[in-house]
């Protein structure tokens, strides 16, 4: 199919999960993380650099974008979701395309991850890069930053709950103060909500590492080095836990990679 197709999958529980189709080839899911959708950070980009060689299905994690969002939330839910959007994108490759694969970018990474454990052969394979699985003492500050997020979402306090978040990734305060009086600040707000639901993707942010262990497919796990040392630490543990784990710096990259060098890699891994 060469042709860009734009439509909406019902996931399980009724909720209308928004994506769209590029390119032709075996199939292959990109998984957007936090404050992320279609028309808002990394994949588009990295769609457009892998639509030559792969059919890839972009869409808007639920609370997002277009896409519906149903009460109350669970991680379930999400890998729901995935399940109807894998049905749509094998629908549309056909089974000579075979399964196909999931791309992930931080948070949207423990989302592959756990989509990979869950589906099994479903899928071909499985990359993920920086996912911000964190290791002892800083699980720790993680939790509470759990809490302190549920609390602002609690209160309805969608500022404060953005605030954390960007905090939490590392924006200094003047750079914080200019974002909250720019034009993406409304588009930020509002979809605080779903901050929360990549919180609880990651768990207690350390590497679920039985579960990683349970993939039956090749896992890539991917870093930059030019970011902190410490964004490496997800994707290593990733691949150390996978049964077929690989582990691989992209250089002078960091957490916002170019999609150029980005795909060059995930083709090399993608190709059947």
């Amino acid at each position: 199919m060469s042709d860009t197709v734009t439509t909406a999958v019902r996931s399980a529980d009724g909720t209308e999960i928004a994506h769209e189709l590029h390119g032709d080839g075996p199939g292959v899911i990109l998984i957007d993380g936090a404050m992320c959708f279609r028309d808002s950070g990394p994949m588009r980009p990295l769609c457009t650099q892998l639509d030559e060689d792969f059919t890839v299905l972009l869409y808007d994690r639920r609370g997002r974008g277009r896409s519906g969002d149903t009460e109350p939330y669970s991680v379930d839910r999400e890998l729901e979701d995935l399940d109807a959007l894998l049905d749509a994108l094998l629908d549309s490759t056909g089974t000579t395309c075979g399964a196909p694969a999931l791309v992930g970018i931080s948070s949207g990474g423990a989302l592959a991850l756990r989509a990979a454990a869950r589906f099994g052969t479903r899928i071909r394979a499985v990359a993920v890069y920086e996912p911000p699985f964190m290791p002892e003492p800083l699980a720790t500050d993680a939790r509470e930053y759990s809490a302190a997020l549920a609390n602002a979402l609690a209160d309805g306090d969608r500022d404060a709950a953005v605030e954390l978040f960007l905090r939490r990734v590392g924006m200094p305060e003047h750079a914080l103060a200019g974002i909250r009086q720019s034009p993406a600040w409304s588009g930020m707000t509002a979809i605080a909500p779903t901050l929360a639901h990549d919180d609880a993707v990651l768990g207690d942010s350390r590497v679920p590492s039985e579960l990683v262990a349970s993939i039956s497919v090749p896992v890539l796990a991917l870093a930059g080095d030019a970011g902190p040392d410490l964004m490496q630490h997800g994707a290593r543990e990733v691949a150390e836990c996978a049964r077929g784990g690989e582990f691989d710096v992209l250089e002078g990259q960091g957490h916002d990679a170019d999609a150029g060098v980005l795909a060059a890699r995930l083709r090399e891994f993608l190709r059947p």
